[in-house]
């Protein structure tokens, strides 16, 4: 689990990542990024609960 300042540090990365993909691929992007975090995760049952914590409350 990663520690907050872990945390802050892939924030900051996210954030210029998105940044650097612009308003027209920051999309794709992100999903790329998700598909390959389940894909290093191994575990659909996971990454399906995962995004639904992500989807509520937006």
């Amino acid at each position: 689990m990663l520690t907050l300042p872990g945390l802050e540090a892939t924030y900051d990365s996210l954030a210029e990542a998105i940044d650097a993909a612009g308003e027209a691929h920051s999309e794709k992007m992100l999903v790329k990024l998700v598909l390959l975090l389940a894909q290093d995760l191994g575990d659909a049952d996971r990454v399906a609960a995962l995004i639904a914590t992500a989807q509520a409350d937006l």
